[in-house]
C-alpha cells in the first residue's frame, strides 16, 4: 500500500482561486478588474533606480550581505515614526519586517494557530488571509457586517458559542473584498470584546493611506493599552508590490514570538531592497506620492461607481468605498457569478466572483471589481460590457 506523500494540510490547499485571480488580471488585451493591482504608470522607476545605484554605491556590501531578522534598522525606524505620526505610539523594535503583509498574515497562523483552533473575520474576507491562515487547519468563524463594519453583538455571540478562538482577524480600512471602512465606536468597541474575551485582534492595514473621501478614523492599534493588537502593514500599494517589503507591529512578548518563525522561515527580508527603500524614502517625499495615488486612484473610483450606475441594471446593489481598490457588488440571488465570468471573459471583462471570499458560506451572486489598474476609458468601456452580461443574466 502506498504511503501518503503529502501533509494533510496540503489539502487545504487544492483549491487555487488567488492564483486564477491573478492569472486572469495578466490575459494580455483583457479589461481586468481582477487582481488587487497598483496601477504600473504609478510606480517611480527612475527615482527606485536612483536609490538602487546610491545603496550599491554606498552600502553595497552591507546590502549583499546576512542582515538581522528583524529588519534593516533605519527602515524599522521610520516606519515607526510614521505610525507614530498618526497616533500609534510604537518604536523601532515593535517592527519586525516581512517579505510583504502576505508573509506577515503566515507567521500569524504559525504563531498562534493549530488544528481545530477558529479564526473569527468579517464575513466576506480577504481570499489572501484565508488561503494562508487555512494552512495551519484552523477554522473560520464568519461575523457578519453592515456598512459601519463587523456587527458586534454577533462577533460577542459567535465567541460565547464557540471556545477554540485564537484571534479576530479583521481589515478595518477600506476593506478588502467589499471596500467598507469601520466606524470609531466599532473599533473601540471590538477591541472591549477581545479584551473581556482575552482574545488578540490582528488588524491588517495595506488600503489606509489611500483615502479618497471622508475624515480618517484612528487604528485599532493607536487605541491598544494591552500589545492585544498585531498590526500589519505594507509598501505594497503605496510604492510597489514587487518590492514585497511589508510589516508587522506588536508588543515585546508577541514580537519575541514572530522573530522565532521569522528566523526559522527565511532568515530575513531582501536586505537590498530594505536599504533602496531607505534611499528612497529619504531622497523623496512618499506624501507627495501618495496624494498623487489618491488623485489618480480617486478619479477611477468616480468613474468606476458612475458606469456602474448608468449601465447596470437596478437590481445591483454597490458598496460605496471612501479609498482603497475595491468596489463590491450584490447582484439577485440565483446569479452565479462564477458561471457568468467565462461568458464576461468571452466578451473581453475580467472580475472577481465573490463567493471565493466567504471561507464557510459562500454568496455566489457577488463580485468584486478593482478600479486602480484600469485606465478611465478602459473602465467604462468593461463596465458597460459587464453590465450588458449581467442584463443578459436576468
Amino acid at each position: 500500500m502506498k504511503k501518503e506523500r503529502f501533509a494533510s494540510r496540503m489539502k487545504r490547499m487544492e483549491s487555487n482561486e488567488m492564483a486564477e485571480i491573478l492569472q486572469l488580471a495578466a490575459i494580455p488585451g483583457l479589461i481586468s478588474f481582477a487582481g488587487g493591482l497598483p496601477a504600473p504608470e504609478s510606480f517611480p522607476v527612475e527615482r527606485m533606480k536612483a536609490s538602487a545605484i546610491d545603496v550599491m554605491d554606498t552600502l553595497g556590501r552591507k546590502a549583499l550581505q546576512y542582515n538581522n531578522s528583524s529588519g534593516y534598522r533605519p527602515l524599522r525606524e521610520w516606519i515607526a515614526d510614521r505610525m507614530s505620526k498618526v497616533g500609534t505610539k510604537v518604536e523601532g523594535k515593535d517592527i519586525l519586517i516581512t517579505s510583504g503583509s502576505q508573509q506577515g498574515i503566515d507567521l500569524t497562523g504559525r504563531v498562534f494557530l493549530e488544528k481545530g483552533d477558529l479564526v473569527f473575520c468579517e464575513s466576506p474576507s480577504y481570499l489572501g488571509a484565508i488561503n494562508a491562515l487555512s494552512a495551519y487547519e484552523c477554522d473560520f468563524v464568519e461575523v457578519p457586517t453592515d456598512n459601519e463594519g463587523m456587527v458586534m453583538d454577533k462577533l460577542e455571540k459567535l465567541i460565547d458559542e464557540n471556545e477554540n478562538g485564537k484571534f479576530i482577524y479583521v481589515i478595518p480600512d477600506f476593506q478588502n473584498p467589499t471596500g467598507k471602512t469601520w466606524t470609531k465606536e466599532r473599533r473601540e468597541k471590538l477591541l472591549q470584546i477581545a479584551k473581556d474575551k482575552d482574545l488578540i485582534v490582528v488588524e491588517d492595514n495595506p488600503y489606509g493611506e489611500l483615502r479618497y473621501e471622508g475624515k480618517n478614523v484612528q487604528s485599532i492599534k493607536s487605541m491598544d493599552t494591552e500589545d492585544r493588537v498585531i498590526y500589519l502593514g505594507t509598501f505594497s500599494k503605496i510604492l510597489s508590490p514587487g518590492i514585497r517589503i511589508g510589516w508587522v507591529c506588536a508588543g515585546e512578548e508577541i514580537m519575541d514570538k514572530y522573530l522565532r518563525v521569522k528566523q526559522r522561515t527565511d532568515v530575513h527580508t531582501n536586505s537590498v531592497t530594505q536599504m533602496e527603500l531607505v534611499s528612497f524614502l529619504n531622497n523623496n517625499s512618499i506624501e507627495n506620492h501618495i496624494q498623487e495615488l489618491i488623485k489618480l486612484y480617486g478619479n477611477r473610483r468616480d468613474v468606476m461607481v458612475e458606469s456602474v450606475k448608468k449601465y447596470f441594471p437596478k437590481e445591483v446593489k454597490m458598496t460605496h468605498p471612501e479609498g482603497g481598490l475595491f468596489l463590491w457588488l450584490e447582484l439577485p440571488e440565483g446569479i452565479n457569478t462564477k458561471e457568468m465570468l467565462k461568458k464576461s471573459v468571452d466578451k473581453n471583462v475580467g472580475y472577481v466572483p465573490g463567493g471565493a471570499f466567504y471561507p464557510n458560506n459562500r454568496q455566489e451572486n457577488t463580485i468584486r471589481l478593482n478600479f486602480s489598474n484600469m485606465k478611465e476609458e478602459d473602465i467604462k468601456k468593461g463596465i458597460e460590457i459587464l453590465g450588458e452580461v449581467i442584463k443578459e443574466e436576468l
